[in-house]
This record gives structure tokens, C-alpha cells and sequence, in this order.
């Protein structure tokens, strides 16, 4: 099969791999659509994201769709045809943290595009059977795709707390922001500020998600009071001035990637008993994500912007530096 891989930084090439075996629990998924996420970009750009490095041929891509097209020993048969969304990890299931239903934190968890695990800009996948999940004929194989997405703007929203009544403010209304935003609202938030430095980018959350637009560069959020923050852009200044946001005992929940270290308003937090949380990834998410979908609360579409072929990797990996793109996609089956 061909794969699109990461040979070292800035350097990706269209290769002949082999199909991968099937362990008995798992199925193999013809990919349909791969997303490009930011993590793919760095890896491109840096070689590594902190500790995970890129010191082999490494194959990006973890946002996917795509078809079953062969079932392990264990697997009913009648799966193959299904159409699925992959959830991209296979954690140990039997770790302390794997028993407590918190899997995204096994310590030997195997994620895709992750050094070492390949990921998915590939002709074919292989997952365990129970993190390939059917979805209806009314979400696309983007949509689908981009499930994945979506179950960090889930588990982001679960963390906060945020249910109906709640008032959210998100910073950075790059693809994960308008996610959150368009999460908060089904799950009941009434009001939902966002902020960004680019002025088109606030007018599509404030069709898609949000009740209202703040400039970043000009607008202070400072007194707000809002339930939760959800930072999704990892700029240190928007972490600080959003935490100052909050308002007693609300939450504070940190999306984006930024810098390792960041200066925090300690003293709020305390006087103010607010609690702040990271996200890594999700757990049991991809359930409520497609019905989200499907039952049209969240519309996933709308952030698709580009479309490539297989061989047109490296162009999706550089499609988010032109203007007004949100979501790149790659579909090998092109």
C-alpha cells in the first residue's frame, strides 16, 4: 500500500509499505479521510513535539474515517463494509489508570502518528475492533474524520463542567475553538465569548458556536465571570487574562499547545478556589461525538476547508499557513 511518510523534519515522501496484520481483536480500515491536525504540522516542521521525537520514518495523521475491509479472528465478519470513525489509540486496558475508565493516561498507551506508532496518512489502518465505530450514513467520511477533533472539544467541555445556563469564555477560534464553542452550546451554555487576533476567524465562530466576539488585540475580558475558560490557543497572555475571567469556583481548562512554563495569577486562582485542569486527548468520547453529529448540533463540515490526495501530503501539512483556511483533509483513496 502507498503511505505518505515523515522521513525527518520538513522531509515527507509517498512510499510502498506493507498492509499491516491483523492482532485477533482488531479490523482493517480503508482509510477514507485523514484531518491534518496542528501536532502533524509541528512534527513536520520541528521533528518533535517535547519528548516525542522523530528519530525514524515516521506516518503522520490521527484525525480518520474510512471502511472496514478485513476482520481479525475474533471480530464478526458482518463488520466488514462498515463504515467507521477510528478512535486513534490503543491503550493497555489494564493499568490502574485503564481500570479507573481513564485510558487516555496509560502510561503505555500507543496513539497514532505519535513516535513511534504510525498514524494514518496511509491506504490502510489497523485498530481494535472497539475503537472503530459505525457511523450513520448522514456524516461524512470528513466529518467522520474529524470525530476526533471533536472528542477534545468533548472531554475539554465535560472537564468544565459546562451544562445548560453555563457562560463559557474560549480563547483561540482556530478549528479546536470553534469545536469548543459549537460543543458548549449542545451541551447547554447560553453564553460563549470568544477571542482571536483575526477578524475573520471571530465572525465564522460567531456563526458557528459562539454569542459573541472579542478582539484579543483590543478587548478586555476582565470581568466577565464566567463559569469556565477553555484556552485553546496556548498564548500565555490569553491563559492569564482568561483565568482572571473566571469567576468563583469556576473552571479552567488548558487546550492549547504553548510554552512549557507559563506565569500564572496565583493568587486569584486561590482567593477565588478556581480549578484548573490540562486535557490529553479524551476517553469514551466517540459515542456522544457522532450523535452530536448526527443529529446536526455540531456541524464538522463547515471546517473543512482543503482537500488533498495521498500524494499531496506535504501541501495539506503547509495549507494552514495560506488565508482563511481552518481544516485540511487527506484522502488516500485520491
Amino acid at each position: 500500500m502507498r503511505a505518505s511518510i515523515l522521513r525527518k523534519q520538513g522531509d515527507i515522501a509517498l512510499e510502498q509499505v506493507g498492509v499491516p496484520p491483523l492482532d485477533d481483536d482488531q479490523v482493517l480500515v480503508q482509510v477514507a479521510a485523514v484531518g491534518v491536525c496542528g501536532s502533524d504540522v509541528h512534527y513536520y516542521e520541528h521533528g518533535r513535539i517535547g519528548d516525542y521525537v522523530v528519530d525514524h520514518p515516521l506516518v503522520l495523521g490521527h484525525e480518520l474515517s474510512g471502511r472496514i475491509v478485513a476482520v481479525g479472528a475474533t471480530v464478526d465478519p458482518a463488520r466488514i463494509g462498515e463504515r467507521v470513525a477510528v478512535e486513534p489509540q490503543r491503550p493497555c486496558r489494564v493499568c490502574d489508570q485503564c481500570r479507573q475508565g481513564r485510558y487516555n493516561l496509560c502510561p503505555d498507551i500507543e496513539f497514532y502518528a505519535t513516535p513511534p506508532i504510525d498514524g494514518a496518512f496511509t491506504e490502510y489502518v489497523a485498530i481494535q475492533a472497539d475503537f472503530a465505530f459505525p457511523i450513520p450514513d448522514n456524516v461524512s467520511d470528513e466529518a467522520a474524520a474529524l470525530i476526533e477533533p471533536l472528542s477534545v472539544g468533548i472531554w475539554a467541555c465535560q472537564r468544565a463542567k459546562i451544562g445548560p445556563g453555563s457562560r463559557v469564555l474560549i480563547a483561540g477560534a482556530g478549528p479546536i475553538g470553534i469545536i469548543a464553542a459549537q460543543t458548549a452550546r449542545a451541551f447547554g451554555a447560553t453564553e460563549i465569548h470568544i477571542t482571536d487576533i483575526s477578524p475573520d476567524r471571530l465572525a465564522f465562530a460567531l456563526q458557528h458556536g459562539a454569542t459573541h466576539a472579542l478582539d484579543a488585540r483590543t478587548d478586555s475580558v476582565a470581568g466577565l465571570d464566567v463559569d469556565a475558560f477553555i484556552d485553546a490557543s496556548g498564548a500565555p497572555q490569553a491563559v492569564r487574562s482568561g483565568i482572571k475571567a473566571v469567576g468563583p469556583a469556576g473552571r479552567v481548562i488548558l487546550v492549547g499547545l504553548g510554552a512549557d512554563d507559563v506565569e500564572l495569577p496565583v493568587s486569584y486562582i486561590q482567593n477565588r478556589e478556581i480549578w484548573l485542569s490540562g486535557v490529553f486527548r479524551y476517553a469514551n468520547t466517540w459515542p456522544l461525538a457522532i450523535q452530536l453529529v448526527a443529529d446536526g448540533k455540531v456541524d464538522l463540515d463547515v471546517l473543512v476547508t482543503a482537500h488533498f490526495g495521498l500524494s499531496e501530503a506535504e501541501a495539506a501539512l503547509q495549507a494552514g499557513k495560506e488565508p482563511g483556511q481552518l481544516k485540511a483533509v487527506v484522502h488516500p483513496g485520491r
